[in-house]
């Protein structure tokens, strides 16, 4: 059988694309010197032995025991920190919510080298270790009295070689989970085929169960993890949590044959980059009136690609780079095909939606520092036993455990039959109930912290009981159960197929900003209202809650996104999902080739 060579590129390996004579496509394996040729429809068979939800188990166990740790440390460190470490209230908050901040930020990390220098599991395998060392550094630290402050020490003491040991550790320890959360969703999410109504409809499956694996783990953190860390030893729990993550990423390396590995391709900075640079290089040349006329690459060179894009009319000033100048040869920097323009218009379609639930994730960074120390100055027994107010998510998480399979297996199947989408309702539709209820939890915060300060200055010796708190924790849990998971899915779907990771951690990015954004509010608004408030005292300023206006913080944000949710419905409502452009694209291009025929 003879065999015609299309395409051989070098760099630091060769990857070869043949054809047979009648041009139908085979995949090329190249192992040292000896060459195989498959035909596609033999690869897919190939590929039909792995991936799926059996797959997908090693995703979710991993999902569950890294989250151990992650959510014990995320409701309880601010505890940590002002009572072991000295720090006072605003500055246990704000340091809690920049590692966390960090934590998301460095996902895109991770997304970014599983997209192009590592598959996803070697990606987790580094950056979990890195994880289990970050981990390990502050068991040390909540072990060793050498390396935390002295027990006199009231102002300050955080210096030497015990912040050398205290920002070290959390510095790791964000690189490494952020990394290990920037790949991981996406790995599970490989394992599908989304051009497949069947594996679009398991894809959307796949994000709630992944979701309902991280809620059990964070359930086991939230409540035993944390009780052993308040009760008997803050070094026991953080050490629990590092075995727990060892135990996850040893269970996700068993998985390794039954993982589908993408393949990788060349960095998406590079090619966002490209079209950039030649968009500017371009833009004194008139645009064609026929978007046929722009450069695209031919189906002989499809292989590059898991998807051609069509054109679409957004952002047209881009379009300028699929020109080809005069006398000038396609090649990179000097002309990009329409598929790479399109890949960038998506991503900045896309970022009006990221921006848009920002609010919503400064207002998760508040509940999970301050409802916290809220829960100090309750009564903190319910049904006649104690329990930490670091515990009191364990709520809200318990009912998003029925709530998820429930959602699964009768919302989905009754909003089937009437919208026809596999997921049952769209992403953007999913993320905008999310954000209607985070306005609502805000405001149902406000209320129970008056109550609680009321109760508290009347009768200090009889406080509000902490189930109080369930209220708020509870619509909020149910707001990131459909804000997470429908931001996870639609940047995972919406993305060009070599950015799969990285827009996957939009999601990440989305809660960094809302993090680092707390921070901020925290600090301008206690500076503002130092200044108008009669008090001279800013709203949430010193270690006494009940000289404070949380309630104020609380509906001020309550305010804001609702604001911020108008923002959204408009960004939404201009989002065009990539089958509708496909789609527009098609019914355009028959229009003009039937006035062409005319």
């Amino acid at each position: 059988m003879e065999y015609s060579a299309s395409t051989i590129k070098l760099g630091s390996r060769i990857s070869c694309h043949f054809y047979y004579k009648d041009q139908s496509p085979c995949l090329v394996f190249i192992k040292t010197t000896l060459i195989h040729f498959i035909p596609t429809s033999q690869a897919s068979k190939m590929d039909g032995k792995k991936g799926g939800f059996r797959a997908c188990c090693f995703v979710f166990a991993l999902g569950a025991l890294e989250n151990i740790g992650f959510v014990a440390n995320m409701v309880s460190m601010v505890i940590y920190f002002h009572y072991l470490l000295k720090f006072d209230l605003p500055t246990s908050s704000n340091t809690l919510t920049n590692f966390l901040g960090s934590v998301c930020l460095l996902s895109l990390l991770g997304g970014f080298i599983s997209d192009t220098y590592l598959n996803r599991l070697y990606t987790i395998l580094i950056f979990g270790s890195l994880e289990v060392i970050g981990l390990s550094m502050v068991t040390i630290q909540a072990y060793s009295k050498d390396l935390r402050p002295d027990i006199t020490c009231e102002k300050s003491c955080i210096k030497g070689g015990i912040a050398l040991m205290f920002y070290g550790s959390l510095s790791i320890l964000a690189i490494g989970t952020g990394g290990v959360k920037g790949a991981l969703p996406a790995l599970g999410a490989d394992q599908f085929d989304s051009k497949d109504p069947k594996g679009a409809k398991q894809l959307g499956s796949y994000f709630n169960w992944y979701m309902l694996s991280t809620t059990f783990g964070a359930m086991i953190g939230v409540s035993f993890v944390v009780w052993v860390s308040i009760n008997k030893d803050w070094y026991w729990g953080f050490f629990m949590g590092t075995m727990a993550a060892i135990v996850g990423f040893i269970a996700i390396a068993l998985g390794k044959p039954f993982y589908h590995y993408p393949p990788l391709r060349s960095s998406p900075l590079l090619r966002i980059a490209q079209v950039i640079v030649v968009a500017f290089k371009n833009r004194r040349l008139i645009l064609p009136e026929n978007p046929v006329e722009l450069f695209e690459m031919n189906d002989k060179d499809k292989y590059q690609y898991d998807e051609k894009l069509p054109h679409t009319n957004q952002f047209r000033l881009l379009d300028k780079a699929a020109i080809v100048p005069l006398e000038t040869f396609p090649q990179p920097w000097k002309v990009c095909t329409v598929t790479q323009v399109e890949e960038v218009k998506v991503l900045t379609r896309m970022l009006p939606i990221l921006a848009s639930t920002i609010i919503m994730n400064t207002c998760l960074a508040q509940l999970q520092t301050f409802s916290v120390l809220q829960g100090v100055f309750m009564d903190q027994h319910i049904f006649g036993k104690k329990f930490p107010p670091a515990s009191i998510p364990i709520i809200p998480l318990v009912f998003m455990t029925f709530l998820i399979p429930i959602y699964e297996f009768v919302v989905v199947p009754f909003a089937l039959k009437i919208t026809g989408h596999p997921s049952g309702i769209t992403q953007l539709q999913r993320v905008g109930v999310g954000l209607i209820l985070s306005i609502i939890s805000m405001g149902v915060a406000g209320i129970i912290e008056v109550k609680r300060r009321d109760q508290s200055i009347k009768d200090p010796f009889n406080p509000i009981s902490l189930f109080w708190l369930s209220f708020q924790y509870g619509i909020f849990g149910l707001a990131d159960m459909f804000t997470i998971v429908g931001l996870m899915e639609f940047f995972y779907k919406e993305a060009p197929s070599g950015m799969k990771s990285l827009a996957t951690s939009f999601a990440w990015l989305s809660l960094s900003f809302g993090y680092f954004l707390s921070s901020a509010f925290v600090d301008i608004m206690n500076a503002v209202t130092k200044k108008i408030a009669p008090s001279k005292k800013g709203w949430i300023e010193g270690d006494d809650l009940n000289e404070s206006n949380l309630n104020l913080f609380y509906w001020f944000l309550a305010v804001l996104s609702t604001l911020n949710f108008v923002v959204y419905l408009l960004c939404a409502s201009w989002y065009k999902y990539k089958e509708d452009t496909a789609e527009s694209e098609t019914e355009s291009r028959n229009e003009t080739e039937s006035r062409n025929d005319q």
